[in-house]
């Protein structure tokens, strides 16, 4: 039975390890060597501008405003979901007031698709400060839904 418990761990170790298919160039005689290998969870982009990077999603589960105690009154969107890997980027947009006073906020993901990267889901929970906001009653949405109103 342990030896069939072994094979069955060495099995899955193999299972588990790069496959490596060799291309061959135009003479067979050569062998084409792999030129770089790819990382399997490389970290995020440092540079959220870069070309290669797309937009993708970032599942919300909740979002929050927080009004903070002071003079004048300071807002605070605390945002907790989930990104759909490790190498995606959390962006929040946040948007000025429009003339309704409906501040619209997009919660997205930015990720490059030419890296490889585990396929788990990426927790997060982001307190993004809003700041105040002139006398008014507004309407916050995130991603399309209303959040919150309230009185500045």
């Amino acid at each position: 039975m342990k030896q069939i418990s072994l094979l069955l761990v060495m099995f899955w170790i193999a299972a588990c390890g790069p496959v490596l298919t060799p291309e061959f160039d135009a003479t067979p005689s050569k062998l084409e060597q792999p030129t770089a290998e790819i990382p399997m969870q490389p970290s995020p982009p440092d540079n959220p501008t870069n070309p290669k990077l797309i937009r993708g999603n970032a599942y919300l589960d909740s979002a929050e405003l927080l009004t903070l105690e002071s003079s004048p009154l300071q807002f605070a969107l605390v945002l907790k979901g989930n990104l759909p890997t490790p190498c995606n980027q959390l962006q929040v947009d946040v948007n000025p007031p429009d003339a309704e006073n409906k501040i619209t906020v997009d919660v997205y993901s930015l990720v490059n698709p030419d890296v490889m990267c585990a396929q788990v889901l990426q927790p997060f929970e982001e307190n993004m400060p809003l700041g105040n906001f002139p006398a008014g009653h507004y309407a916050l949405w995130v991603n399309g839904n209303q959040v919150a109103e309230f009185d500045a």
